[in-house]
């Protein structure tokens, strides 16, 4: 058997991470985009390809980019629905931040004729 990778040790073993908000006297707004969410189809196991857009206005922390790169990127090889993913992550996230607003869309590609866009978001509006 093939050893892993240095990429793929660290994928297996992504934790989530955060940083103090280095502003928090003011309210702004956090944007990332990750245009190379994979997933896998539970039912066929093909691969789900998305852009994975994530905004949020911090509150006492924000999210550190190289472990949220790892956190996605952990996908690939989970069986999970388009709704779930979204969700998923959307709630992981709130739960590390406790962000005042967040939304996170997944914008999955065409497969089989079809486009879905799933989008979660606290009842708050963002900036």
């Amino acid at each position: 058997m093939e050893e892993k990778k240095y990429g793929e040790k660290a994928i297996e073993e992504a934790k989530l991470e955060t940083w103090a908000n280095p502003d928090r006297e003011n309210d702004y707004t956090v944007e990332i985009e990750f245009p190379e969410f994979t997933c896998l189809c539970p039912r066929s196991g093909y691969p789900d390809f998305a852009l994975m857009r994530i905004r949020y206005v911090p509150d006492e922390y924000i999210v550190e980019l190289q472990s949220l790169k790892l956190y996605l990127n952990s996908y690939r090889e989970k069986h999970v629905t388009h709704e779930e993913a979204t969700n998923r992550i959307y709630n992981d996230l709130q739960e590390l931040l406790h962000p005042k607003s967040m939304e996170v869309t997944g914008e999955f590609n065409v497969r089989g004729g079809i486009k879905t866009t799933v989008r979660m978001s606290s009842s708050h509006k963002l900036q």
